[in-house]
């Protein structure tokens, strides 16, 4: 796994990409990432839900989530760069779904929620870049309520050994340029939610052959309360 930017570095790259995130994620996945969002919501997210979107960003995971929850549900959108959350209520101000959202500036290594707080926790590409993935994994265990739902998509190992070579070999020139490289690298997550006991429920992998996706969702048990 490739050195994860120091967090203050990561903050400053997605404040200043924040207005053209979309559209390079899009142009740089093929538009898989947003496949993987609706993947996720989909299997996910049902009506009423209380949704976390943990690493929000623009809004593109929350405003389908809300979508998905109704009127009735209600979504918490937190990032740790406040220009991407500034693009995700003007998102959701035109979407006219300001109503079904909250917005909250935080670090998902380190949740500012109590144990247990939401019916669905997301991470769609977020845990990507974070300096330890596995306790992010944790974090987003710990407030997802006994029986709840946790839905993750992030970057996987290409399969093939060719094409890891040829993946490696690019995402050497990439990885110097934080503002393009986003600070994404592959990583592992499913194996620690199962070791907390997680039962898997859907799992695919989706994208490019060089930067593919793995999307999964997982059930936290019931009887188990993190505290």
């Amino acid at each position: 796994m490739r050195q994860a930017l120091e967090q203050e570095k990561l903050r400053a790259v997605y404040d200043r990409v924040a207005r053209r995130y979309d559209f390079q994620h899009s142009m740089l996945t093929a538009r898989s990432d947003q496949r993987g969002r609706r993947l996720l919501v989909d299997k996910a997210v049902t009506a009423d839900d209380e949704v976390l979107d943990c690493g929000a960003g623009t809004g593109s995971t929350g405003l389908l989530a809300a979508r998905k929850a109704g009127a009735s549900g209600k979504v918490m959108l937190l990032d740790i760069s406040e220009a991407m959350l500034a693009v995700a209520k003007d998102r959701a101000r035109r979407a006219r779904l300001l109503d079904r959202l909250e917005f909250q500036t935080g670090d998902m290594l380190d949740l500012p929620f109590a144990d247990n707080s939401f019916d669905v926790v997301l991470s769609t590409y977020s845990l990507c870049p974070v300096y330890d993935p596995a306790i992010g994994a944790r974090e987003l265990f710990r407030v997802t309520r006994p029986g709840g739902r946790i839905g993750i998509a992030h970057s996987a190992e290409p399969t093939g050994p060719w094409v890891k070579w040829l993946a490696d070999r690019v995402e050497n020139v990439v990885w110097r340029i934080p503002s393009l490289s986003l600070g994404c690298r592959s990583v592992v997550i499913l194996p620690t939610l199962e070791q907390l006991g997680c039962k898997l429920i859907f799992e695919q992998r989706i994208g490019v052959p060089l930067w593919p996706f793995l999307v999964f969702v997982v059930e936290k048990p019931d009887g188990i309360h993190t505290n």
